[in-house]
């Protein structure tokens, strides 16, 4: 059997997307659940490797939201109003209307074969045809008999698919495997984890995040005016996620002087971090990390002229060059500024 394989590579969802139709029939416009006509028309079988794409190629439709799996394979996400519904990959909006049953609803072609449903939105913000980025907001979520939430699915072929497949509902962080779509004698589509090994992705992306990924430097680190300026300015949207640099325990989360509301994190690897100017901090101290944990959105508190994340490095509690560690430009990590031990990787002094 000859498999197509879609891998999660930036370069690759472009090309998918560039080449993703725009226009939809007035079918596919009304019905949730439809054949996706150009899916399985080169085979009977496609692949996707999670394993190989960035953090910018996939968003949590709510990222700071609590996630349940329902007996109908949906997800109702629970959150706060007035939150932003976001994309979870790179696609095309097919649907976007008004449905007595799912409320405003909104359904994306994604260009690796997958296509994924956000209903009870309080307003849509795109329409059918749009091109749509990874975390692009679509939707403002709605509530429903007072509970404020996202009813999201992910579909192949118009058929629901068990998303804890995909995507674990508790960290919200999509699974590290090769998935198999096969499809059977009616329209529908046998989901299974591909058994071959799989080629292991760096062992460097394991163990470290960029703190905002997406993001531009508006403000180097080193001398600005007359003072000095201890980290690097890295600006996308308000309220965009910020994710901790590496494994850690918070040791400082709160407001504090011209910082606004700050997070520090102390790592093995000999390093503090520090992520100010929030609108939210999300975790408190004490509370232990993963690299790649959501701990805070961007904001605008304390002294600073525009929403960005203020972003630290401090080795014994002086602050170090960011760059030092990180290239802004690619959002990598520098490996030659760390030694590998037996039980992960630490700075070199």
């Amino acid at each position: 059997m000859k498999l197509r394989h879609v891998f999660l590579f930036l370069s690759v969802m472009i090309a998918l997307s560039s080449c993703a139709q725009t226009q939809f029939t007035a079918l596919e416009q009304q019905q949730i659940s439809i054949e996706d006509p150009g899916l399985f028309e080169k085979s009977d079988a496609f692949t996707i490797d999670f394993s190989s794409g960035r953090d910018r190629d996939y968003s949590f439709p709510l990222p700071v939201g609590k996630a349940k799996v329902m007996s109908d394979y949906s997800v109702e996400i629970e959150t706060t109003p007035g939150d932003a519904v976001k994309s979870m990959f790179a696609g095309v909006v097919r649907l976007s209307r008004y449905s007595a049953t799912f409320g405003h609803v909104i359904v994306v072609r994604h260009g690796n074969g997958l296509e994924t449903m956000y209903a009870n939105n309080a307003e849509n913000l795109v329409k059918s045809g749009d091109r749509v980025k990874a975390g692009q907001t679509i939707a403002i979520v709605g509530a429903e008999k007072g509970r404020t939430f996202c009813r999201f699915a992910i579909m192949v072929n118009g058929s629901r698919i068990n998303p804890s497949i995909i995507i674990s509902p508790e960290s919200h962080m999509l699974r590290q495997q090769v998935v198999l779509f096969q499809k059977t004698a009616n329209w529908k589509v046998n989901v299974s984890v591909m058994k071959e090994p799989v080629v292991e992705k760096p062992e460097s992306v394991q163990w470290w995040s960029y703190p905002l990924p997406g993001a531009k430097v508006i403000s180097p680190y080193g001398r600005r005016g007359g003072r000095r300026h201890t980290g690097v300015d890295l600006k996308t949207v308000n309220r965009d996620n910020i994710l901790a640099a590496f494994d850690g325990e918070v040791v400082f989360s709160g407001p504090f002087a011209g910082y606004g509301n700050l997070v520090r994190i102390r790592h093995d690897n000999g390093l503090e971090t520090y992520y100010s100017h929030n609108s939210k901090n999300l975790v408190k101290v004490g509370d232990l990390v993963k690299a790649g944990q959501i701990i805070a959105l961007t904001g605008q508190t304390g002294r600073a002229s525009t929403p960005h994340l203020h972003f630290e490095t401090r080795i014994g509690g002086q602050a170090v060059n960011p760059n030092r560690f990180f290239d802004h430009e690619a959002h990598s990590i520098r490996l030659e500024a760390f030694s590998k031990k037996r039980d992960g990787y630490v700075i070199k002094r």
